[in-house]
C-alpha cells in the first residue's frame, strides 16, 4: 500500500515557521537599520521596516510600546530596534515586534529635544514679541513645583529675603515621572481660569537640577503650550545654570535656578527704599524751586508794575504840563475850570488802573502759592491730620489690614514731630 503523503494547510505551515523561529532564534534582539515606509496608525500602532544595504525587516511596534518614544521617527532615519521575531500567521510573514526604538549615534531624548525645539521655533513660541512683562512690585505669586523638594524653600527664602510684602501660594504638582508634565500644564490652566478670584501677579514653574530624563517634563510640548498661553506671566526656574529647557525658552522669564527665580520676580526692599528716599529729596528740590522760581516772579511781577506806574505817572505829568502851557497861552481863567476836571479825571483813571495792576498781580502770586501749597504732601499735617508708617518696611498704613499685632509705628505730625507707637490691638469694621 503505498504511502500517503501529509498535506499541511497554509495556517499549519506558518504555525510550524512560527514554532521553528521561537526555538532557533534568541528571544530578545537589538537590530541596527534604516527606517523605511513609517506609518503611524490612527490606532497607535506603528508599521514600518528596517533596511540595510542588501536586505530589508518588515516591524511593527504597538502603541503601548511606542508611547515611550519620546523622539519623533521618520524615513532615512538611522535607528536601533529591541523586540523579538515573530510570525504573523494571517499575513504569512514574519516581522520584528519592536519594544524599544532609540536613534543611532544620539540619545532619543536629547534628538527629541532637538526635534521640538526647532517645531515651536519655526511656530514662533521662542520670540520676544509674545512674552508678557514682569509686574514691578508683584503682591501674590503663585509657585507650581513638588511640596517635598527644596526648589520651594529656596524659591520661598529668596522671595521673603527681598521682598516681605510678597504673598506666596504653592500649588503643589510632580516634577518628573511619567504624566508629570500633563499635570503641571493642567494646573497652569486651572490657575488662569481661577485667576479672578486668586488675583495672582506671577507664575513661578520649576524645580532643582537633575538629569536630562529627571527634567523632561519640562521638555514636553503640552507643558510648553500651556506656559504660552498663560495670561498670567510664567517665570521658568529649572535646573541648575548648564539646563536649558523648553519651557525656559517658552516662558516669560527665565531664572537659571529656583533660589534666582526670587531675583527675577521680586524687588529689594532696601533698594526700593532707597530709591523712594531719592524721590522724596527730589521732590523737595523740586518743591524748593517751584517756590523760588514763584518768589522771581512775583519781584519780576512787582518790578513791571512799578515801571508801569512810574510811565503812567509821566505821561499824566506831560500831558499835565501840555495842558497848563496851552491854558496859559489862551485865556487861562477861562480854560482853566475844564482842565482842572480833566486832570482830575485823569488822576482818577491813573488810580483805577494802577489799582486794577496790583489787584491782578496779587491774584496771580495768591494762586502761584496756592498751587505750592497743594503740592506739598505734608501740608494735612497743619490741618491736625497724620501720617502712619510702618517702621520697619516704611510702607504706608492705609488700613487695618496693612499692620500685625507687634508691628512697630511711626507717627508724623505737625511741625515734623514724631511718636513711635506699637500695635495691640486691629479693628476692622467694614467686616
Amino acid at each position: 500500500m503505498r504511502n500517503r503523503v501529509k498535506i499541511y494547510t497554509v495556517s499549519q505551515v506558518n504555525s510550524l515557521i512560527k514554532v521553528v523561529l521561537e526555538e532557533s532564534l534568541p528571544p530578545r534582539l537589538i537590530v541596527r537599520g534604516e527606517i523605511s515606509g513609517w506609518k503611524h496608525h490612527t490606532s497607535g500602532h506603528c508599521y514600518f521596516s528596517l533596511k540595510d544595504e542588501s536586505g530589508i525587516l518588515p516591524c511593527v511596534m504597538w502603541a503601548s510600546k511606542f508611547k515611550n518614544v519620546k523622539f519623533s521617527p521618520e524615513d532615512g532615519m538611522a535607528v536601533l530596534a529591541t523586540g523579538h521575531i515573530d510570525v504573523y500567521t494571517v499575513g504569512g510573514k514574519y516581522q520584528l515586534y519592536v519594544d524599544k526604538l532609540e536613534p543611532e549615534g544620539v540619545g532619543a531624548l536629547q534628538l527629541a529635544f532637538e526635534q521640538m525645539y526647532k517645531r515651536l521655533k519655526a511656530e514662533g513660541l521662542f520670540e520676544e514679541k509674545y512674552k508678557k512683562p514682569l509686574p514691578a512690585y508683584p503682591e501674590r505669586i503663585g509657585i507650581l513645583t513638588s511640596e517635598s523638594g527644596a526648589a520651594v524653600h529656596d524659591i520661598k527664602d529668596s522671595i521673603h529675603n527681598r521682598w516681605p510684602p510678597a504673598g506666596l501660594f504653592l500649588y503643589p504638582v510632580p516634577v518628573q515621572g511619567e504624566g508629570a508634565a500633563e499635570k503641571i500644564a493642567a494646573a497652569l490652566r486651572d490657575v488662569n481660569r481661577r485667576n479672578k478670584e486668586l488675583k495672582l501677579d506671577i507664575l513661578i514653574v520649576g524645580r532643582g537640577g537633575g538629569s536630562l530624563e529627571d527634567l523632561w517634563a519640562f521638555n514636553e510640548e503640552v507643558l510648553a503650550r500651556a506656559i504660552f498661553d498663560s495670561k498670567i506671566p510664567v517665570i521658568s526656574a529649572v535646573g541648575h545654570e548648564v539646563d536649558t529647557t523648553i519651557a525656559d525658552l517658552v516662558a516669560d522669564a527665565r531664572a537659571s535656578t529656583p533660589t534666582k527665580a526670587g531675583v527675577v520676580a521680586v524687588p529689594d526692599m532696601q533698594e526700593v527704599l532707597e530709591h523712594v528716599d531719592n524721590l522724596k529729596k527730589r521732590l523737595g528740590s523740586q518743591l524748593k524751586f517751584l517756590v523760588y522760581s514763584a518768589e522771581q516772579q512775583s519781584d519780576e511781577l512787582c518790578i513791571r508794575l512799578e515801571s508801569s506806574v512810574r510811565q503812567l505817572l509821566a505821561e499824566a505829568r506831560a500831558k499835565l504840563h501840555a495842558g497848563f502851557q496851552q491854558i496859559v497861552k489862551v485865556e487861562p481863567h477861562r480854560l482853566l475850570g475844564k482842565k482842572t476836571v480833566d486832570l482830575n479825571n485823569l488822576k482818577n483813571r491813573v488810580n483805577a488802573a494802577i489799582k486794577a495792576i496790583i489787584n491782578s498781580r496779587r491774584m496771580q502770586l495768591t494762586a502761584k502759592e496756592n498751587l505750592l501749597a497743594g503740592l506739598n504732601p505734608k501740608s494735612v499735617l497743619q490741618r491736625g491730620y497724620s501720617i502712619t508708617a510702618n517702621k520697619k518696611t516704611g510702607l504706608l498704613i492705609k488700613s487695618s489690614e496693612d499692620v500685625r499685632i507687634g508691628d512697630l509705628l511711626i507717627t508724623e505730625l505737625a511741625e515734623e514731630n514724631l511718636i513711635e507707637s506699637k500695635v495691640t490691638n486691629t479693628q476692622n469694621k467694614s467686616k
